[in-house]
Order: structure tokens, then C-alpha cells, then sequence
């Protein structure tokens, strides 16, 4: 696993070329190290999701539809259930260990934030939140909510996300063919559009910096 996410680092996080290397095994990897690896923050997760659903509607990926949401999902919620488990065990002696290639405490002080803000519901909306949904799982973990608790939101949040986002590829890719020849911009898009709550919540920690001083 680990040398075939370091190949996934080598293509340049290309959503297309991943595709056309891995195939679906490779994307249900990347899915499920997104989610429940904290080494796999770095990955494309959003823009490759989108890809895979385009590429499939305009018959340049070999999967069905069906199969590839269906993998998706439960890639993502096995991925985020790992997350937890891990939080729970070790969690606690990772948040206090000094900064590391694959370890950085700020990227969890965000998780946590993030959670402390909304609550278990933060499980379905950090799905959308480059780095925060890396993280989310393990600060459940770390901060004991409930295992029931923490299975029904990320049922939730693995369905929406990783069955929607594919699905909107996919049903865009159907409407509009012609994005076929615009991959690498639609790619740059959607990764724009996921980095926006980050940008907007570091905006809002720096007004309130400025306010409190």
C-alpha cells in the first residue's frame, strides 16, 4: 500500500492519470487511505471522485457507475470506522508527539476544532473538507463519542460524499460530453472549490486573532 501511494504522489495527484493507471482498485485505495490513513491527507480526494464519475459517463474508465458508488461509499465509511478505531487506541499519545513527515499536530488541532464547533454532524460535513476528513475520524476516536453515534453520521457522510460526488461526475460527464476534453480544468476546479472552507476558516480565525487582541 504504502509504495503504491508514494507512485500516486510521483503521478502529480493527477485525477485522470490516477484513474487510468489504477483503475477502481486504485481508487477505492485512495478513498480509503484518504479516510482512514493520516497519511493519505496529500490525496485528491473531491477532484478524483468527480474524475471518476466523468471518466465512467463518457466511457473512458471500464466500471459501472453502480459499482464505482457503491465501492466509493463503503471504501470511504470503512476507511472513517478505521479512523475512529485508531483515534480510540492511540490517539491520544499522537496528538501530544512533536510535529513529523506524517504527522503534523496543527492539521488535528484543525479536526478538532472543526468538531468542537459542530458536533457529531462535523462526521458528514468534514467529508468535504480536504485535510479536516483525514482527521475528523481520529478526533472522534480521541474524544470517545459514541460508537453508535459516530457509525450513523458516518454512514451518512460516506454516502453523501462519496456516492454524490461521484454520481454528479458522472450525470455532469452525461449532460455535458464535452467535458471530456476538459478534464485537468474541470480537476483544478473542483480542487479549488474544496480548498474554499479551508481558506474561509482560516479567514475567520484571523479576524477573530485581530478582534481578541
Amino acid at each position: 500500500m504504502m509504495t503504491s501511494l508514494f507512485t500516486i504522489a510521483a503521478l502529480g495527484l493527477d485525477p485522470e492519470k490516477l484513474l487510468n493507471r489504477f483503475g477502481l482498485i486504485g481508487l477505492l485505495l485512495i478513498v480509503f487511505a484518504e479516510s482512514g490513513l493520516l497519511i493519505g491527507f496529500f490525496l485528491p480526494g473531491d477532484s478524483l471522485l468527480f474524475t471518476a464519475g466523468l471518466l465512467i459517463a463518457l466511457n473512458k474508465l471500464d466500471t459501472p457507475i453502480w459499482l464505482a458508488v457503491i465501492g466509493v461509499m463503503a471504501a470511504a465509511i470503512l476507511g472513517d470506522q478505521v479512523g475512529y478505531r485508531f483515534g480510540k487506541k492511540v490517539g491520544p499519545a499522537l496528538f501530544n508527539r512533536p510535529k513529523s513527515r506524517l504527522f503534523d499536530p496543527k492539521n488535528a488541532q484543525k479536526a478538532q476544532a472543526f468538531f468542537e464547533k459542530h458536533g457529531p454532524k462535523t462526521i458528514v460535513m468534514a467529508r468535504f473538507v480536504p485535510i479536516v476528513r483525514t482527521f475528523a475520524p481520529v478526533v472522534a476516536g480521541v474524544g470517545n463519542m459514541p460508537a453508535k453515534t459516530f457509525l450513523k453520521y458516518n454512514l451518512l457522510g460516506g454516502v453523501l460524499w462519496g456516492g454524490g460526488v461521484t454520481m454528479a461526475g458522472f450525470l455532469l460527464g452525461k449532460r455535458f460530453p464535452g467535458l471530456g476534453d476538459r478534464i485537468d480544468l474541470v480537476a483544478v476546479i473542483i480542487i479549488v472549490i474544496s480548498v474554499i472552507p479551508i481558506l474561509l476558516e482560516i479567514r475567520k480565525e484571523r479576524a477573530h486573532s485581530k478582534a481578541s487582541a
